[in-house]
């Protein structure tokens, strides 16, 4: 089910973003229902989320620290260093920077599963960079563009808490005291959440539809370092700290994997809608790299167990 729901994303997002792109009066009028979709999105994540999960961060303390420290430092500073070097527009410097900002993405989980990494590992630092993010992601924010425009601090930390913190605590309460009930749900939930993804991605999409001939490829080609950035960073420095494969693996697609339709709804909120692009076009990619990602590990997992198999019966 995860498996064909995470293979199925890409095609529905890049169904949407074509709609969009050459028919954006349909959906343009929807611009409203961007905050509320995440509210959805947030929400379901609560309802996959134990008590336990954010108790087990206990047993693995020092790969969620570090795994914490690489989300809220090499996304968002390469976000930066990466717009300012391809000299991006001022609103997609904006939009870049805020997606590096955010929390992981819950599409990491997923792919995270397939790539047979550590899941609860994956699970644990997913919800906690969620809360973490609440302040940490304003504070960057002010931090790396403040300079730039004029970031309304406490109003953002404000909208955070009622977008992401609120929706995914209730969802974790309700999963714990009604947790019969919420099982019955569990196995729609993926599948609500991409639907509400791709539904996002699409009205941002056709928010934009005229800008993209503007903005040429040169937006792609930033979504694709500061993603890969993540990836390949998020991998090398756990390696050189000593970590598993496993564990390197897991904290690399957390890194890389960002909640871009967070970033999307405080773009159109507190900025512009040509902001929400850089978000707009990570949605697409990081899934798409994510399930290549993931196609590669899981291979190479079945690879190693070969040849171990073959060695041990010489």
């Amino acid at each position: 089910m995860l498996e064909n729901i995470n293979r199925l994303f890409p095609v529905f997002a890049l169904i949407g973003a074509l709609t969009a792109y050459f028919m954006p009066q349909w959906f343009v009028e929807l611009k409203f229902l961007i905050v509320p979709l995440l509210i959805i999105i947030m929400l379901s994540m609560g309802l996959t989320l134990n008590v336990s999960d954010f108790s087990s961060a206990l047993q693995q303390k020092r790969a969620v620290l570090v795994g914490l420290l690489l989300q809220f430092s090499i996304m968002p500073v390469s976000a930066l260093l990466i717009s300012l070097a391809l000299g991006l527009e001022r609103d997609m410097v904006i939009g870049m920077v805020l997606v590096g900002s955010v929390a992981g993405g819950t599409a990491s989980n997923v792919v995270c599963y397939l790539a047979k990494g550590d899941v609860a590992l994956s699970i644990t630092m997913t919800a906690l960079s969620t809360l973490v993010g609440v302040l940490f992601t304003p504070l960057l924010i002010e931090l790396l563009l403040g300079q730039m425009i004029d970031i309304p601090l406490s109003a953002m930390l404000i909208s955070l808490v009622k977008i992401v913190l609120l929706p995914v605590t209730v969802g974790v309460l309700i999963n714990h005291f009604f947790k019969p009930q919420v099982s019955k749900i569990t196995p729609a939930l993926p599948l609500v959440s991409i639907m509400a993804i791709v539904l996002a991605i699409t009205i941002i999409v056709a928010l934009n539809a005229g800008q993209f001939d503007k903005v040429g490829p040169i937006i792609f080609v930033a979504v694709f370092l500061h993603n890969s950035l993540g990836l390949i960073l998020g991998y090398s420095c756990c390696r050189l700290l000593g970590f598993s494969h496993t564990v390197c693996k897991t904290i690399s697609i957390e890194v890389g994997l960002q909640n871009s339709g967070l970033a999307t709804a405080l773009s159109i909120q507190f900025f512009s809608p040509s902001s929400a692009l850089p978000a707009a076009i990570f949605s697409i990619w990081h899934n798409l790299s994510g399930s290549l990602v993931a196609g590669y590990w899981s291979k190479e997992r079945q690879v190693i167990k070969q040849d171990v198999v073959e060695n041990s019966s010489r």
